[in-house]
């Protein structure tokens, strides 16, 4: 008689969970924006307003919600200020060092 083993549930990674202080956000865009990947800033970016609460940031950003879920989507293409406008809301700088 064989014996199944339990199987344990994962649940998907969600960096939001971790982003609880000031200090574990700044390190955490620090990481992405050294990947110099656009994408994965939108993704950040999404991750750290989920973190502090979508609707509190797209208000502090001046953006309708909805229009923040779509400027931080996979593929969204949102203007530069619109960038500078979420980063502001979610109190990150973005800054820039000689390479």
């Amino acid at each position: 008689m064989s014996r199944t083993k339990p199987q344990s549930k994962l649940v998907p990674f969600d960096a939001a969970r971790y982003l609880t202080d000031d200090a574990a956000v700044a390190e955490y865009m620090t990481a992405v924006l050294e990947t110099e990947d656009p994408d994965l800033l939108l993704l950040a970016l999404g991750d750290v307003a989920r973190a502090r609460g979508m609707a509190q940031v797209a208000r502090e950003a001046g953006l309708g919600r909805e229009s923040l879920y779509k400027a931080l989507a996979p593929g969204a293409k949102p203007r530069f200020d619109t960038v500078l406008k979420v980063a502001r809301a979610l109190g990150v700088r973005l800054t820039a060092h000689p390479v």
